[in-house]
């Protein structure tokens, strides 16, 4: 075989390889979304500071009983000390306990009143947190897995943190 047709085959071996590496890398970032508003736990990625879109509010069968948890089944909290729409976790609170934010009216998932769901500007300009009942909803760092509940019952930054039931109260069991 002369260098030109090596040269040439090597070329579109070269450009195969890169067209399927590229078609890895896709099918990996699409795959790696994991949300879900089906009430099945699945690994997810701890919560990040970017908003979801929309997000979900959904009740999900625990130790606890049936609590919140988001549309990747991470549990939610409420801060004893916030007052009804008004979050009062700020700085290393909220790093700690961080907000569980969207950039739209969230939905109500499963076993979720929807009447219930609200969302209030965030006094740290933190965003737009959701809030159900009126409490504003956080998930705990503390949590590494989806249907962890490790923050239950923490009397951190001046008040206690629960779990929250389907109709607004929280769970201290």
């Amino acid at each position: 075989m002369d260098a030109t047709k090596k040269t040439a085959r090597s070329l579109r071996l070269g450009w195969c390889v890169a067209a399927l590496a590229a078609l890895a890398l896709v099918a990996a970032a699409c795959a790696g979304n994991g949300a879900s508003s089906s009430g099945a736990y699945g690994v997810g990625a701890p919560p990040s500071s970017s908003p979801p879109a929309a997000a979900v509010v959904e009740a999900h069968g625990s130790r606890l009983g049936q609590l919140l948890v988001d549309g990747q089944g991470r549990t939610l909290y409420l801060f004893e000390a916030d007052q009804p729409g008004m979050s009062s976790c700020n700085g290393a609170c909220a790093s700690a306990w961080p907000p569980y934010l969207s950039d739209a009216t969230p939905h109500a998932g499963t076993g979720v009143t929807g009447s219930l769901l609200g969302t209030s500007a965030r006094g740290d300009d933190g965003g737009t947190q959701v809030t159900y009942d009126g409490h504003p909803l956080y998930y705990y760092a503390g949590d590494s897995e989806p249907g962890d509940t490790a923050g239950q019952g923490l009397d951190q930054f001046g008040a206690k943190w629960y779990v929250l039931a389907p109709g607004g109260d929280k769970i201290a069991g």
